[in-house]
């Protein structure tokens, strides 16, 4: 069998900042909003740990095609900065392809450049037309979901499991969950994957927000990644993830939500969403170090 090689590069410049790019490439939550290529495609995720040495694994559904199994495994990840990862493709149990990827990112402020390297092994059959139509349309995404997507980051003084025991706690999240002077009202509460929770946040003057979370995935004292609608059942607003890592004996607790369109992220922004959704980490610091 001869094999097929070539180095393909891709660049994006992204109107976000670089710690934003990083999210909206390694968080499972984001890599599910714009990893199918076009809509005809639907892109199921069979397992992702976005950690050196761990491996995403997924399916890319075609009707009336036979499934395409991507297997990628994480090498290197320097955050803010650079990852590289093996990529293999199979369809029917015969591998079609392997590459290395290597994505570099650099940024000022609110742009950004993202470049993707790809080493690639085509072994089937020559695959790079296929690759640089399917990977430019898929970085084409990434770069609109980028820029519709918020990165809240905190650095609270407690233990990671205080830290997401406090979180995923059906009796304790909704005792912190909320900016200021906000207050929650629960329905129906079960932090599982596969779970939900079903509230209403009430504001200083009384205004009830319906909410409704529904629990994607559950790692741990890792992550977790939930859909936010708008009231029980209603439209989709965002795709989120809360991420929770040590740092000297301190947490680092990373929220993310990527806007379903970029109106109601720039909305988000105008009603103050960064600073809201900064108080309600605070709201969560305050409640694990005063236990």
């Amino acid at each position: 069998m001869s094999g097929h090689f070539a180095t393909l590069t891709f660049e994006r410049q992204v109107a976000a900042t670089a710690e934003t790019l990083w999210q909206a490439w390694t968080a499972p939550a984001a890599r599910a909003v714009w990893a199918a290529p076009s809509p005809s495609v639907i892109v199921e995720f069979l397992e992702a740990d976005t950690s050196v040495g761990g491996r995403e694994v997924s399916l890319c559904k075609v009707e009336c095609q036979p499934d395409i199994r991507c297997e990628c495994g994480w090498l290197e990840l320097q955050p803010a900065l650079r990852s590289v990862n093996y990529e293999v493709i199979s369809s029917d149990g015969v591998t079609q392809s392997a590459a290395l990827v290597t994505t570099d990112i650099t940024g000022t402020g609110e742009r950004s450049r993202l470049i993707v390297t790809v080493q690639l092994s085509s072994l089937a059959e020559d695959m790079e037309a296929g690759y640089r139509e399917g990977f430019g349309a898929g970085l084409d995404n990434f770069a609109g979901a980028a820029e519709r997507t918020m990165v809240l980051q905190r650095i609270i003084q407690a233990p990671r499991t205080m830290v997401w025991g406090a979180w995923m706690n059906a009796e304790t999240l909704p005792q912190w969950w909320g900016p200021d002077g906000f207050s929650c009202r629960t329905q129906r509460i079960d932090l599982r994957a596969g779970g939900e929770w079903v509230f209403d946040m009430i504001a200083p003057d009384g205004t009830v927000f319906p909410n409704h979370h529904l629990y994607i995935e559950v790692r741990p004292e890792e992550r977790i990644g939930y859909t936010l609608l708008w009231g029980e059942n209603g439209p989709k607003h965002a795709d989120a993830w809360a991420s929770f890592e040590d740092q000297d004996g301190a947490t680092k607790v990373t929220l993310g939500m990527v806007f379903s369109t970029a109106a109601e992220f720039q909305e988000a922004k105008g009603f103050g969403a960064v600073e809201l959704g900064q108080q309600t980490l605070g709201k969560l610091e305050r409640f694990v170090t005063s236990c």
